[in-house]
């Protein structure tokens, strides 16, 4: 007599792929969950240079990592200007900056992690070329 051939599939071949997918998605959650700036072309701002003179800033553009401390100020029109929380050696400080009406799609919450690439206008106002949540 012939013996039929079984459907069922392995179960060490089930197992098997059940792993691979798993060891897939962990690797990719964890290469994910380290996100940068993507500003690495611009220097990082030096927090003792804005605070002895940021008029000199003027004209220049940095890279500023923080946590959003509070939204100042929102229109439609001007856009927002918050206050970002920046860890430094000396402990954190808070610097203003203006967030142009262009990134008014952008959800900008308090207390999360933002890198902003900004440029210094008259007056040392630090404003918003790009941003990038963290």
């Amino acid at each position: 007599m012939a013996r039929r051939a079984s459907s069922s599939l392995n179960p060490g071949l089930l197992i098997g792929a059940a792993l691979a997918i798993a060891a897939a998605v962990f690797a990719g959650k964890s290469f994910l969950g380290k996100k940068s700036s993507s500003f690495g072309d611009i220097s990082p701002l030096s927090i003792e240079d804005l605070l002895e003179n940021g008029n000199s800033l003027r004209g220049n553009e940095y890279v500023v990592q923080g946590q959003i401390d509070e939204k100042l100020q929102w229109t439609t029109s001007r856009g927002q200007f918050v206050s970002v929380k920046v860890d430094t050696p000396g402990g954190d400080e808070f610097i203003g900056i203006e967030i142009p009406p262009e990134f008014t799609k952008l959800n900008i919450d308090t207390k999360q992690k933002y890198a902003f690439r900004v440029k210094f206008r008259q007056g040392g106002i630090a404003v918003a070329t790009g941003v990038n949540r963290l």
